[in-house]
Formats: structure tokens, sequence, C-alpha cells
């Protein structure tokens, strides 16, 4: 009698044995779901109610509308965010380390925003054997050198940018656009720098004298300048203030990654921590003219679908001809006078190229490249042009002639 008490108490109200004879599961058992129950028994391991599936499913909507509105707003494009998982978080790799072996995603639109006077005519020459060899599409501008737009003309040279066919490379002289303002895909951005002092000199005497190209380069491209503005001696421009040697023109470099904004061409600190954060958000590389070799070697290792080969085609002793055409002529260095207030003047756009050079020589260590390890000087100290040094007027109301380039090009 008492067995088969025994077995009526384990038998399911419903019909047939309790699928749990031991115990309901982890949260009660629904009332007259007993095919339900039947099935989850044999999964012992997915039990959990629905309030906790509920939840996880509400955090994972939370986070993917908070990385859609990052991206809407101006987030760091895709391939950045790739790159920094892909170095890590240490900030330093011996300098005799193997270079990292993972290959890195393919970015589809890159743009080379070029600062005048920092060596982008090589960059450029480099380029137009690049698109024909690896068969990228280079798209340059008839618009040279007017580097500050409207927020029309913005919207127009983006949405001609965006347009072209992929994957592009675009070059131009003009200050840091931000896609993502006006609807479109944030864009990688590259670019080179050179010390602040050397820039100006080369500017100062290009605009003057023009460089190996032909002996009426410069006429051609400042027609209107006076023989007494011409052969101005570059002490007397430097200790007499004149317009052209002192602030706002002197605040050069900054804008082109600080951007459109007009406090962006207002020599300060707002300019100089903006343009630092947009080389950490939108900028896969900044490099130094100064080591220019080492810049190709990065590029090549970050954009490979670009710039493979590049450094043997840079070494080339072809290419090195060709370059050698494009050095400044009649260049001297003012007295330690004159540079020791070049530099006061300049302390903004050196505090941004001291900042990207030590970021430059990071990115280095962690691909095992070896840095030349130096201290700030008091004052900036020159190099000696190597004659692949290259110039490029800068100038916004000058014309940029680049026909000499597609001359070489042809032959």
């Amino acid at each position: 009698m008492k067995k088969k008490q025994q077995q009526q108490q384990q038998q399911h109200p419903g019909g047939g044995a309790d699928p749990w004879p031991h115990g309901a599961p982890l949260g009660g058992a629904p009332p007259g779901l007993g095919s339900w129950k039947r099935r989850v028994s044999l999964l012992p391991f997915l039990r959990f109610s629905l309030r906790d599936y509920g939840f996880c499913m509400a955090t994972l909507l939370v986070f993917c509308l908070g990385s859609l509105f990052y991206q809407l707003g101006g987030g760091p494009p895709r391939f950045l965010l790739d790159l920094r998982q892909y170095l890590g978080n240490s900030t330093y790799l011996d300098d005799h380390g193997p270079p990292p072996s993972k290959v890195l995603p393919f970015p589809s639109q890159v743009v080379y925003n070029r600062v005048g006077k920092c060596g982008s005519r090589t960059v450029v020459l480099l380029l137009r054997i690049l698109s024909e060899k690896h068969g990228f599409n280079l798209v340059t501008s008839d618009i040279h050198n007017k580097t500050r737009l409207t927020k029309n003309e913005q919207m127009e040279l983006i949405k001609n940018i965006s347009t072209a066919e992929q994957p592009y490379l675009f070059t131009r002289h003009v200050h840091f656009l931000n896609f993502s303002r006006f609807g479109g895909d944030q864009p990688v951005y590259i670019n080179i720098i050179r010390d602040p002092v050397n820039r100006f000199l080369s500017n100062y005497f290009f605009r003057r004298f023009g460089d190996w190209r032909g002996e009426q380069n410069h006429m051609i491209r400042t027609p209107s300048m006076r023989q007494e503005e011409r052969y101005l001696d570059i002490n007397e421009c430097i200790l007499e203030n004149y317009p052209e040697c002192s602030n706002p023109r002197l605040f050069y470099i900054i804008p082109y990654f600080c951007g459109q904004h007009p406090r962006c061409r207002e020599p300060g600190e707002w300019a100089l921590e903006r343009a630092k954060l947009n080389v950490n958000e939108n900028f896969l590389l900044v490099g130094i003219l100064e080591e220019l070799e080492d810049v190709l070697l990065l590029l090549e290792r970050f954009l490979p679908h670009y710039f493979k080969g590049v450094l043997s085609i840079y070494k080339d002793p072809e290419h090195r001809k060709l370059g050698n055409m494009t050095v400044t002529v009649k260049k001297t260095v003012p007295s330690p006078e004159a540079v020791q207030i070049l530099y006061q003047r300049m302390r903004y756009e050196y505090a941004f190229y001291h900042y990207v050079k030590e970021q430059f020589h990071l990115l280095k260590r962690k691909f095992g490249l070896k840095s030349r390890v130096s201290h700030s000087p008091l004052r900036p100290q020159f190099f000696i042009p190597t004659p692949l040094e290259t110039e490029e007027p800068i100038d916004d109301e000058e014309q940029d002639d680049e026909k000499w380039l597609e001359d070489i090009y042809k032959r």
C-alpha cells in the first residue's frame, strides 16, 4: 500500500512521471508546461529566468546604440580602432624586437592633407608611381592652396571626395575636414611635418628664388613681388617684425590638424590642444620629414595596398635624380639672435612638433625601429637638407603649379 502511494506522489498531475523527481529547477517550474519542461530538462545548463535574459538584451542594445551615436558624432574611423587594438596597450617595445606579423585591415578611404614645405612633392611623385603599380585611385585637386574653406565649400569638397571610386587616396593642401559633421564616412588621415623654423626658411627662400627646376621658376610663382622684397635680408625681416616673419603667418602647421574652425588660425592653447586631439583620433600616421625613410616604412606597414614597395622606389637612383630638381636654392640660415626670436614666436608650433615627434618615435619602437635619442635644445637645431628635400608654395593666394609632376611622370 505504501509503495503504491509513493508511485502516485511521483506522478505528474497531468499524467506520466514527474520530469523533476528530485525537485524543480532553480526559479521553480512553470505549471502546465509539461512538454516545455521535458525539453528544458535535457539542457540543464540553460537554466536562467526571463528577467535575466531581458536584462542582457537591454544591455546589448544600449551598447550598440552608444557605439552608433559615437560614430555619427565624429568618432574615430573603424580602421584606427582596429589599429589601436592591434598595437595593444603597451607603451614600449624593445628596439630590436621583431615587428608584428598580423595583417591590418584595409582602409579604402585615405586623405593626405599635405602640409606645405614638408616634402609632399616627393610623396606625391611616389604616389603617382604607386597608384599605377597597385591600382588605387589617386585623387588630386585643381585647387591647391585654398586651405581655409567656408561651410558650403567644405560640404562640396567632402561630397566630391566621398563619391570617388574606392579605394582612393585624396591629396591636397587643405586644413583638416571633419567628414562626420556633414554625414560622411570619416576617412583615415596621414600627414608629414617638419621642424617649424626649417619649414619657414624653405618657404621664405623658395618664394623668392625657386628651385633647380628652372632659373625663372620663382618669377613665375611670385610675379608681383617687388625687387626690394625679393632680396630682403632674412635677418631684417625677422628683427624688424615684417608681416611675413611674424604671427599669424608663422602659425602654419597646427591649422592643418586643428581644422576649419576660425580659432584654429589663432596662435594659442585652444588650437594646439584641438590639433593634438585630431591627431590621436583621426590620423593613422603623422611622420616627420627628418626621418622620411622611417615614415615610408611605417606607411608601407600600415597601408600596404597603397605603399607596398615605396622605400625601394624612393631609393632608386632615377627617382633621386628627379627629386634633386625640387631643392630650394640660395637658402641661408639667419643669425642666432633672429633664430631665437623665431623660436619664441613659434612656441606653439614647436609644442605641437615635439608632441608629434614623441608619438612618432613611440610608434617606431612598437615596430622595432630604432629612434635617435635627443633632448630638446634651447634653440632649434637645423639639419643640412638632403637632395630629396622638396618644397611647395604655401601662401593661400598663390597657385601651386603641379604640371612639372605630370611632365616627369610621362617621361
